[in-house]
């Protein structure tokens, strides 16, 4: 048996949780979420918790027991306290100006880059540093990927550490070129 997948999702207060034929309906004071449920396994809401159990013994079973239980219980954190992201923009000129549903960004490129959130998702600049920026929604995959989207524009770079990257993240620094001593180089 799974060890996360026969762990019980608590249920805190102010979210409700039901099952409707093979969806999940997850809502709370953030939001809704929708998931469809995978054959293979079945929900149950026992009082204020959740339980996963899976149909059969099979690979597949056995494989997608603890993924269902890990996806509903981010779904219960998302619509009660939502998840967040925090990209940090290093670099000389280097700069980002978030406005409603999207960011321009100017990352040493001809031009500036024009980034659309998806939909659930909100991009704002840190009130303290405007050189970060937060991601935030109720959907952890999707603030997840917008968070790598807007990372893969202009990856930290080992010699200076420019770029964006997660803040906190610890980029590898490489030592540049060595000037030769005494003579020239063969």
């Amino acid at each position: 048996m799974s060890r996360i997948g026969k762990k019980p999702v608590g249920i805190p207060s102010g979210v409700t949780v039901e099952v409707k034929g093979s969806t999940v309906i997850t809502k709370g004071p953030k939001g809704e979420l929708k998931l469809a449920l995978l054959p293979e396994v079945g929900v149950k809401i026992e009082g204020s918790s959740v339980v996963i159990e899976r149909k059969n013994d099979e690979r597949a079973g056995r494989a997608r027991h603890g993924l269902t239980r890990q996806l509903i219980a981010n779904m219960i954190e998302g619509v009660n306290t939502g998840y967040t992201k925090k990209l940090e923009i290093i670099g000389v000129g280097y700069k980002a100006q978030a406005k409603g549903k999207s960011v321009t960004l100017n990352l040493g490129f001809s031009h500036p880059i024009e980034f659309k959130a998806p939909e659930g998702v909100d991009i704002q600049q840190d009130p303290e540093n405007k050189q970060i920026l937060l991601i935030t929604g109720i959907d952890k995959a999707k603030v997840g990927q917008t968070a790598a989207d807007i990372r893969r524009y202009r990856e930290p770079e080992p010699y200076k550490g420019k770029g964006i990257r997660y803040v906190g993240e610890f980029v590898p620094r490489k030592v540049g070129k060595a000037a030769v001593k005494g003579g020239t180089a063969a």
